[in-house]
């Protein structure tokens, strides 16, 4: 094997890790936010570091294999796409850190309205993003685009639930003027998670720019 073969392999056994490692802070977040679980909040909180060392790990990676080894083709296809969806994860560390400190400002012992979480959608949108962030992942491992590409379709309905969300906050926030604070938190933590998808969507562009040498940033997309 080539040492530029090993160095790509252990690339992508790095970025394995991180996308893991990403998928299991949005799952824990989502579920301080669904239970009020404060403990697990802060266990995502603390966990955050590791998220920002892999992404300078692997970002020192990319450079060193490009500066080293001068891939081409695939090869550097491989490197700048993983670059990008590097900085990518990187992001969707942040927001599921983000979800966590709102669960973890939460009220001692109270958790957000089931009504609320069930009239937003708030619960089915995680489980679609975490079913993309696992599309992604599963699309880069079987270096596969049409898995890659599915992760498009998902992506609109979570803008639809995002885009829904406003006018039943602001009910809600109506009819519970008392949970304002908590109504106002939940419509920043479901624009962030839209903001997630948003994410996810640019790994999916990077996978398939890496596998079939095409570009798909800005294709399909028009002006809200």
């Amino acid at each position: 094997m080539k040492v530029i073969d090993q160095e790509i392999a252990s690339l992508k056994n790095s970025i394995s890790e991180m996308w893991a490692l990403v998928h299991q802070q949005l799952y824990n977040a989502g579920e301080a936010m669904l239970t009020g679980d404060k403990e697990l909040a802060y266990k995502v909180i603390s966990r955050e570091r590791r998220v920002n060392a892999f992404e300078l790990k692997i970002d020192s990676d990319c450079e060193d294999i490009i500066a080293l080894y001068a891939p081409v083709a695939v090869d550097l296809r491989f490197v700048l796409a993983m670059y990008k969806i590097n900085t990518n994860l990187e992001r969707l560390g942040d927001f599921a850190e983000s979800i966590a400190r709102f669960a973890g400002n939460l009220p001692e012992g109270a958790p957000v309205d089931p009504q609320l979480i069930k009239e937003t959608r708030v619960e089915e949108m995680l489980h679609e993003l975490l079913s993309m962030l696992t599309l992604s992942q599963e699309a880069f491992e079987k270096e596969s685009s049409e898995i890659a590409s599915r992760i498009f379709l998902k992506d609109n309905l979570i803008d639809e639930i995002n885009h829904n969300s406003t006018k039943i906050i602001a009910d809600y926030i109506e009819k519970h003027p008392g949970s304002a604070l908590v109504g106002l938190y939940m419509a920043g933590v479901i624009r962030k998670m839209e903001r997630f998808g948003d994410h996810c969507t640019n790994i999916a562009e990077e996978l398939i720019f890496y596998l079939d040498a095409k570009v798909m940033k800005h294709i399909g997309k028009t002006e809200n």
